[in-house]
């Protein structure tokens, strides 16, 4: 047991307190005279508390909507949301949904921070509950795809009227290019899908639909552009089952969005994170790799009115996309 204790101040004390000091210290003396060892505490000597990036972080949530199956979602863009986390100081959480509305219901909800979504998914977003743009890839140099309608490369089809009566893979309900842009092709034949095709079902993600064609259980379907040239680069083979036999008017390409699930103060903070992240993330050579992986060159702003073309064609499908 110490019989003394010891008090380190490193300010000088006002004038009015000094008279005060021999009283204190008589008071400290007698209370510390019986109290065990202890480390000395320094108020000259203060360190700063830790930094948000040296504490634990909370996972970033991020959706990514069934464009590709959830194998080959996880395949393209796992590298991209680590090499996010790695901007962000924060690990980041992949989550995956079957269907684009419910990508949506999470961006709505605030249970995801940020997804990545298609265009009418956003278009439906943002018109019903202010989902945000937050940036948008640049993939080949440009910020845009097509609708391409795919066949067997056996068949005989060269358009979307000699598709009448056959077996036709949409993707998914809200999809504009899987979904949205045939049936404008069909009801421009005087038809909706419902009495022009011998059948129809829904894959939920483009590279299902791709493989579909390309294995006979379906006669056609309609796909993003940029997942069929991704899965031509990744396996040319499948250039020998299957060809397209139309292309679309361009589209403004999927981008990345925030929901309103959040505190406005938050919002615009987390928002603002995300959206610098994305935008740097061609700049280091880990991030650029990244983006390679999931055929992206680099993100960059676009705003709302390139997805007018996409609000114009689902009105006139007459979509109900849920």
């Amino acid at each position: 047991m110490r019989l003394t204790c010891r008090v380190a101040v490193g300010f000088a004390l006002p004038f009015r307190w000094r008279t005060a000091v021999p009283v204190a210290a008589a008071v400290l003396s007698a209370a510390c005279a019986t109290q065990p060892d202890g480390p000395l505490v320094r108020l000259d000597r203060l360190e700063p508390l830790p930094t948000r990036a040296a504490m634990s972080a909370a996972p970033l949530r991020v959706a990514i909507a069934a464009v590709f199956s959830p194998k080959g979602t996880v395949e393209s863009y796992q590298p991209l949301l680590d090499a996010l986390g790695q901007r962000l100081n924060r690990p980041v959480s992949l989550v995956q949904r079957r269907t684009y509305a419910e990508v949506n219901d999470l961006v709505r909800s605030g249970d995801v921070d940020m997804a990545l979504v298609c265009t009418s998914a956003y278009v439906q977003g943002h018109d019903a509950f202010g989902m945000d743009l937050l940036a948008a890839p640049v993939v080949r140099g440009r910020t845009v795809y097509h609708s391409v309608l795919i066949v067997q490369a056996s068949s005989t089809a060269r358009s979307m009227a000699e598709l009448e009566g056959h077996v036709f893979a949409f993707t998914d309900p809200m999809s504009n290019s899987g979904r949205a842009y045939p049936t404008h092709l069909v009801r421009q034949l005087g038809k909706t899908p419902e009495s022009f095709f011998g059948r129809t079902f829904f894959t939920y993600s483009h590279d299902d639909a791709i493989r579909a064609v390309a294995a006979g259980t379906a006669d056609g379907a309609a796909v993003d552009s940029l997942v069929f040239e991704n899965a031509l680069a990744r396996d040319p083979a499948l250039g020998n089952r299957v060809r397209v036999i139309h292309r679309s008017p361009p589209f403004g390409i999927p981008p990345a969005v925030v929901g309103p699930g959040v505190r406005p103060q938050l919002r615009e903070a987390l928002r603002e994170a995300l959206r610098e992240a994305l935008l740097g993330l061609d700049r280091t050579d880990e991030g650029r790799a990244a983006l390679a992986a999931a055929g992206i060159d680099r993100f960059t702003m676009v705003d709302d009115s390139a997805y007018d073309s996409v609000r114009d064609l689902v009105a006139v499908a007459g979509l109900q996309t849920r």
